[in-house]
This record gives C-alpha cells, sequence and structure tokens, in this order.
C-alpha cells in the first residue's frame, strides 16, 4: 500500500487530488510542517525525510519518494490509461514535466514559499513584484485551452489548480486573468479536486497543526 505523508492544503495537495483522480486509495500520515512532527505517534518527520518537507511518498517497497514532480509523475504512471500524465514517446509528456517544473521553480519556490515561509516583508514584495509575469504567462498558455498539457487533466493541474488556490492568499488576485478564473472555476468543479479540497480543509479546522 502506498502511503502519503502531508500537511492539509500544502503543495502535498495535489497528490492527493492526483491519488484521488487516479482512484487510489493510500495511508494518509498528517505532518505537523512546523515542528516536524507526526501527530499520530510523535515521530520526528525527519526520520521520514530528512528534507523535512511534504509531499513524501512511501512506495509499496518500502521506498521513499520526495518532489512534486516526481511523486505526481508516479501517481500518474501507476494508472496509465488514465492519461494523468501522457505516454512515454509523446511529446507531450516533455510538456507535463515543463509544467510541473514551472509551477514547482516560478510560482511556489518564487513566490507562495517565501510569502507564507518568510518574515521578512522586503522579501515577501520582492516575491510580489515578480509572480504576475510568471503567473501571465500560464494565462496566455491557457487562452482557448481547458488544461496546461493536451486535451485532459493531468497532475500538471493537480499542481497548479492548488498553486492558484493560494495565490489569494499570498495578496495576488487571480481575477486580473480571465483563463486563470475560468480554469480554476473548471479545477474545482472536478469531482476528486473539490473532495481533496474538502477533506484539508476540514482537517485544517480541527487538526493541531
Amino acid at each position: 500500500m502506498l502511503q502519503l505523508y502531508f500537511y492539509p492544503m500544502a503543495c502535498s495537495l495535489a497528490s492527493r487530488i492526483a491519488l484521488m483522480e487516479a482512484g487510489i486509495e493510500p495511508r494518509y500520515h498528517l505532518v505537523n510542517i512546523w515542528n516536524k512532527k507526526i501527530p499520530e505517534d510523535d515521530r520526528d518527520f525527519r526520520t521520514v525525510s530528512p528534507k523535512g518537507a511534504v509531499p513524501v511518498l512511501v512506495l509499496s517497497n518500502g521506498e521513499r519518494l520526495t518532489e512534486n514532480a516526481a511523486v505526481l509523475q508516479y501517481i500518474a504512471d501507476i494508472k496509465p490509461e488514465l492519461g494523468l500524465a501522457p505516454p512515454p514517446g509523446d511529446s507531450d509528456r516533455y510538456r507535463l514535466q515543463e509544467w510541473l517544473s514551472f509551477v514547482g521553480t516560478e510560482i511556489h519556490k518564487a513566490f507562495l514559499f517565501p510569502t507564507f515561509w518568510y518574515k521578512d516583508e522586503a522579501v515577501k514584495a520582492s516575491a510580489r513584484e515578480r509572480i504576475g509575469n510568471n503567473v501571465s504567462v500560464a494565462a496566455e498558455h491557457l487562452e482557448g485551452r481547458k488544461y496546461l498539457v493536451g486535451e485532459r487533466f493531468t497532475v500538471a493541474d493537480a499542481y497548479f489548480g492548488w498553486a492558484l488556490l493560494l495565490l489569494g492568499h499570498g495578496g495576488v488576485d487571480v481575477a486580473q486573468w480571465p483563463s486563470l478564473v475560468a480554469y480554476l472555476e473548471r479545477f474545482q468543479e472536478r469531482p476528486q479536486a473539490r473532495a481533496a479540497i474538502g477533506i484539508e480543509m476540514q482537517l485544517r479546522k480541527t487538526a493541531a497543526v
């Protein structure tokens, strides 16, 4: 059985969405990313992953996989028939990697990470100055498109959809990009995405993390 270590509404939400889209039910482990503890047994999360960051996907053979791009790609490849990632040899598979990398570096780490983790207001202000250009790249790409890659929902959309949900909390109004407003609506209308978000929002309210 797969196991996912997560923090509610953190980037690991993308992994939950991908798992639910694939019809895979792993064992979930809540992590307190602030004190690096696993509440269910008070273990040090760094014994699971020295990086101390979610997501961590524990495979059926006990190996541990980290980093969003790798975890999401792995989940997609468990059920290749669902098209959550283009198949090997398809040129769109490289487009998937392109968007996973873009979301991870240019939106997640460049903006969301410093905005939510750093206390230095100058650092936050600098991130806000840059994020508009990065988000505009995705907005332009999505004009006339439903999804980031090809004609169907992929794990890149799970990651980007999560990022868009959090942009507002970082002080960026998605409403300035009509294509992203429509995209985010489509994203949240997907039954599995909506269910995953609901689960994690509830956990944020009730879990002591």
